[in-house]
């Protein structure tokens, strides 16, 4: 099942009725979907073209031409040979070195097809712009922010990361609207994440978020929102392939601010570089 569907799936329970009705048809007849206008959906569907459109923005799309155009993508990879797979008792250590690799590059070429380049471009910008960046995560989540931290103080960027659910809403009360905050949740419902960019949020901070593709709370709050592949099903031990898929859209975001603001950003990475060789302790490492 395509990243798309899954999210549908996993709300279906949550939808009101004419939103069912929508899910249901589009859950059976995805195919048909990608070749039909919005009158005629809504005719097929037994809805509205207004329900369609709520549909597809509560979806976080910008509207049904957006939707259609990421769900034919995310049909057409399903001829891929990469399918996730989960850990298996006692497999060969030769199948777990090919299973891992499967769900990794799934993982990132599902994420791929989901960026939005619009809502990229927008994230960016507010980084390279940031006078401050906060940047909150729990658990591996917590892992991902990290990493993007490291990063950020290369290039100088006024940065900082916390896993600590106190820290993260001490800090966030004395951000302004000149700052940036980037929240990190895979489920996009960790109550400490959501409630510390709703703090960040108070105080007139540009907030992004970044979760797995669909609706959630942290995505409905925040200005800009980033989504990663949704398809982990069986594989949530550790939370491998979210991670991978979370780091693909770190390591873009970086590449796309260090691209966008060379000048500045080049000449921080090399100097960085330079001191780091200049005093580490240990200058074979």
């Amino acid at each position: 099942m395509s990243s798309i569907l899954h999210a549908i799936e996993q709300r279906h329970d949550q939808f009101h009725q004419q939103e069912s009705k929508l899910a249901a048809y589009i859950l059976q007849f995805p195919s048909n979907v990608i070749n039909m206008g919005i009158t005629e959906l809504a005719e097929q569907s037994g809805t509205s073209a207004a329900t369609v459109t709520r549909f597809c923005k509560s979806f976080h799309f910008r509207g049904f031409p957006d939707f259609k155009t990421k769900l034919a993508a995310d049909l057409a990879q399903q001829t891929s040979p990469l399918t996730y797979q989960d850990i298996i008792a006692g497999n060969p250590l030769a199948d777990i070195v090919k299973a891992i690799e499967a769900n990794h590059l799934r993982s990132i070429a599902d994420t791929t097809r989901l960026l939005d380049i619009p809502s990229l471009t927008r994230a960016v910008t507010a980084l390279n712009r940031a006078r401050q960046i906060d940047l909150y995560g729990v658990a591996t989540s917590g892992i991902v922010a990290l990493d993007f931290y490291q990063k950020l103080i290369r290039i100088g960027k006024r940065t900082t990361a916390f896993q600590d659910p106190h820290m993260q809403i001490t800090s966030a009360a004395n951000l302004t609207e000149e700052d940036v905050v980037v929240a990190i949740s895979y489920s996009g419902e960790t109550p400490e994440t959501i409630e510390a960019l709703q703090c960040a949020k108070e105080r007139g901070a540009t907030t992004i978020s970044l979760s797995k593709v669909g609706s959630s709370r942290l995505a409905e709050l925040a200005d800009i929102n980033l989504f990663a592949s949704s398809l982990e099903e069986g594989m949530r031990r550790g939370d491998m392939a979210s991670r991978i898929a979370q780091l693909h859209v770190i390591d873009t975001l970086f590449a796309a601010m260090v691209s966008e603001a060379f000048d500045d950003h080049i000449p921080m990475l090399e100097q960085s570089y330079r001191m780091v060789r200049k005093y580490r302790k240990d200058k074979g490492r």
